[in-house]
């Protein structure tokens, strides 16, 4: 009985440090010297089948007030009108273009392929990259991040919260969402940065091609934009965006089979992060898991359980903190009221998927 109570107050432990040090990069103040001058950046959509999302997104893009930018769509093998569409569009505006991909290289990931045709046909050297489901939060989403694009940077992480809809499978979305970002864009403002999410995120065309792109993990499912991170960003070449006019919103799954398979690719991908993010991230999730699923059973059986139940409480208590001091600098709102009930519930989700990913040997892109 006293080992199970040692683990579960070493558990509570690792926790508070953790969220204490996410309290800690979130608060610190950030001194943002922005370039000389405005930096061109070409922001590249890939898309495939995509053609109702195209027509409400690429008037957003076309629309951010910034000076120097182009807006590339890969038409990735599409079978709707996506591609009639474009056509039409690019004759429109001058900052429109198209690079059309009919089929994929048996080597190369469809994905991967379609987005390095995109960047090769970049004019610019700062790339931009969103999702065809993604919508812009205003006009300022360029120029919020282009201001990080200094000299010397070469990453710019932005963030990407999920659109409120109805529905718990939506809140509890949006939360876990906020929780991966909390992590990694913690670590990021403390000089380690680890990953970062093809939904809003920035690179230099020339850094990639330099890196030869993918060509490391071009077997991997997913990863064109957290591996490359992963194994390209460094402290003094990475910034955080963060702040209302730089979020760039997704569309959230709408059924729990969707979300768990979107889950299990993303954390299957993880398994190939450096030796060292991996540690970090499953100390995390492992005390995460080990709060409740020891805490709880031992309170009905230890001869402390008020003790045990104090620690608990703080705990959750503290992520609340963290969650609210968060979204406030992140700049959108989340109900951090109910923090309580999406924290048991995380535990059981990332107990089921991180079984699912770390079994899993093949990860399909979509159902079939």
């Amino acid at each position: 009985m006293q080992i199970l109570e040692i683990v579960f107050f070493v558990a509570i432990a690792i926790q508070v440090i953790y969220f204490i040090v996410f309290l800690v990069a979130f608060s610190g103040k950030r001194t943002i010297n922005p370039p000389d001058k405005s930096v061109p950046v070409s922001i590249i959509v890939c898309a495939h089948d995509e053609d109702t999302n195209l027509k409400e997104l690429i008037p957003l893009l076309l629309a951010q007030d910034y000076q120097d930018f182009e807006v590339i769509i890969v038409d990735d093998r599409s079978n709707d009108s996506t591609f009639d569409f474009l056509l039409d569009e690019t004759k429109k505006n001058h900052r429109l273009r198209m690079v059309h991909v009919n089929r994929t290289p048996p080597h190369a990931n469809g994905k991967k392929y379609a987005l390095t045709l995109g960047i090769k046909a970049a004019q610019y050297d700062w790339i931009l990259l969103t999702d065809a489901d993604c919508r812009p939060h205003n006009q300022n989403w360029v120029k919020s991040m282009s201001v990080h694009m200094k000299d010397e940077t070469q990453f710019v992480l932005g963030y990407s919260p999920y659109m409120k809809q109805p529905g718990f499978l939506n809140l509890f979305i949006r939360f876990e969402a906020l929780i991966t970002t909390v992590q990694y864009f913690s670590f990021a403002l403390l000089g380690k940065p680890y990953m970062g999410v093809g939904r809003n995120l920035a690179y230099r065309k020339s850094m990639f091609l330099e890196a030869k792109g993918f060509h490391e993990f071009l077997h991997v499912m997913g990863g064109d934009d957290d591996l490359f991170v992963n194994q390209h960003a460094k402290a003094k070449t990475t910034e955080v965006c963060i702040g209302e006019e730089s979020l760039m919103y997704s569309v959230p799954k709408n059924t729990w089979k969707d979300f768990f398979f979107q889950k299990i690719r993303h954390l299957s991908v993880g398994k190939l992060y450096k030796g060292g993010n991996r540690f970090w991230l499953a100390l995390f999730s492992i005390s995460w898991l080990t709060c409740w699923f020891v805490g709880v059973p031992m309170l009905f059986v230890s001869e402390i359980p008020y003790i045990l139940l104090g620690a608990l409480a703080f705990r959750v208590i503290l992520l609340t903190i963290t969650v609210h001091v968060a979204v406030k600098h992140l700049g959108h709102k989340f109900e951090s009221g109910i923090t309580l009930v999406l924290d048991f519930i995380y535990a059981f989700y990332y107990l089921v998927t991180g079984l699912v990913a770390l079994l899993s040997k093949k990860v399909r892109w979509k159902r079939n």
